[in-house]
């Protein structure tokens, strides 16, 4: 990381003494970035000047009074995180088989419930271990995942009423099983719901979402809670982006935008285990179709003022204009895994994130053994929270390094052999990255963003000149 400007800095930039500021090639007709690969500071300047910016001693002057501060920003962001949320998974099983999963088969065919008593046993534990560290007054967030949690709905009910003053709740559910009871259960104690559909069509979404006896209802079931809760605010849509679908993801935001989805992810397939290797995308064909369907969810906006954010993409612009607002922690290096949050197995295992579960070299121990304090300094979390892009190639050449992250771990050690290899779609984060300084520089960042995201901490212009915008 760059450090205290000393005596024998120059007043040049790219030397010695001087701080570090790279052109990045952003793909807009008049506009190219600078970035400081250390700190993600970054400046928009027109082709034509960049020669004056780069030789303006007055530029480098005020730059460098911020150097320190972008740096300690960016390390308290890196390596100063304390968990805040954890993925807690209720049963280990599912109702489907999605082709992609990174759960194991045999797990969601034939795994373990977790008991109300053990639930209700886990929630106290895990009360205790985000009280010693996270603000008084501050909720930490508890997102029982899997696998399908609706399997197990009846612990699940029972600990969302005996710990709901004291955690904030979500669900990621299949939607197969929510019924109106669970709906309105759910709603009326404001947990947010996650839903998975990855086709604008049946046909589509039963190419890799179907039960174990092939397609069922799926597609139709989600679609009916997607009615059921038009103008809830506190859920979202998550679409995994496979070879089956890529093609149609414009149409799939038009029907999400229909339904009056608040937010939703297009989330590439984590390539952790080799069902979801074969489905995945080429790295080099995924950015085209991804951006379109992002304009076409910005055309949509502007004709009917309702605004569904794509959260995915929206944090690589948060990691942009405000890094420390940035409401997702996968597209950053150390990633979340093991410092925002961690996960919980059925069985009371500790993984430092979700795609870990069934790994068993990356469990950090029992909840009910060891506790979380010892997960999380166990060699298990170590290997993941120690993944830094500053260590290895060619991220530590990057100059966009500390948008993307490299992520993803797991899917880096499962797919590429090792925590010091990239992970499966490099060129796609890239192309995100050059889209989103492209929407800077033309003023329509925002319209990507969630309202009032710039009250966060994290945003300031710190050096503004003609012909240019320079964010920290």
């Amino acid at each position: 990381m760059i450090g205290t400007a000393t005596e024998t800095a120059t007043p040049f930039v790219n030397t010695g003494g001087g701080p570090l500021l790279v052109p990045l090639e952003i793909g807009h007709p008049s506009h190219l970035a600078i970035v400081d690969p250390d700190t993600a500071f970054w400046a928009i300047v027109r082709k034509d000047r960049l020669a004056d910016l780069l030789a303006d001693s007055t530029v480098v002057r005020e730059y460098r009074q911020r150097m320190e501060v972008c740096a300690t920003e960016m390390q308290g962001l890196r390596f100063g995180l304390k968990p805040s949320a954890v993925y807690f998974n209720p049963t280990d099983r599912c109702n489907l088989d999605c082709s992609y999963c990174y759960i194991p088969r045999d797990m969601r065919r034939s795994g373990e419930h977790m008991s109300e008593a053990r639930l209700l046993e886990s929630l106290g534990l895990l009360r205790d271990y985000f009280s010693r560290h996270m603000p008084q007054g501050r909720r930490p967030r508890v997102i029982f995942h899997g696998a399908e949690p609706l399997l197990n709905f009846k612990a699940v009910r029972t600990g969302i009423l005996a710990f709901e003053k004291e955690f904030l709740f979500g669900v990621q559910t299949n939607a197969t099983l929510l019924d109106d009871t669970t709906l309105e259960f759910l709603t009326r104690h404001q947990v947010s719901i996650g839903l998975s559909l990855d086709g604008p069509t049946a046909e589509v979404t039963n190419r890799t979402r179907k039960g174990w006896q092939g397609p069922g209802d799926v597609h139709e079931s989600v679609l009916s809670a997607m009615e059921r809760l038009r103008g809830y605010p506190g859920y979202s849509v998550i679409v995994t982006i496979t070879r089956e679908n890529v093609g149609v993801l414009t149409p799939l935001v038009e029907m999400l935008h229909a339904y009056g989805v608040p937010g939703c992810l297009l989330n590439a397939t984590r390539c952790t285990l080799q069902g979801a290797r074969e489905v995945r995308v080429a790295d080099g064909e995924l950015a085209g179709p991804f951006i379109r369907a992002l304009e076409r969810n910005d055309e949509l906006f502007r004709q009917t003022g309702h605004k569904m954010v794509v959260a995915n993409f929206a944090n690589i612009l948060l990691a942009i204009l405000a890094p420390t607002a940035r409401r997702l922690m996968c597209d950053i290096s150390p990633c979340g895994g093991g410092r925002a949050f961690f996960a919980l197995a059925a069985n009371g295992d500790l993984f430092p994130c979700s795609e870990f579960i069934g790994l068993e070299s990356f469990c950090g121990g029992n909840l009910f053994r060891e506790g979380v304090d010892m997960a999380m300094s166990s060699p298990a979390f170590a290997a993941v929270t120690g993944r830094d892009v500053d260590r290895f190639d060619p991220c530590r050449r990057c100059a966009i390094r500390h948008y993307c992250g490299s992520p993803c771990p797991a899917e880096a050690h499962e797919m590429n052999g090792g925590m010091e290899q990239i992970g499966a779609f490099c060129q796609f984060y890239e192309e995100q990255v050059r889209y989103a300084f492209r929407l800077i520089a033309d003023g329509r960042a925002n319209d990507f963003l969630w309202d009032r995201w710039d009250d966060a901490d994290g945003m300031e212009t710190v050096i503004d000149f003609s012909g240019s915008v320079t964010a920290a």
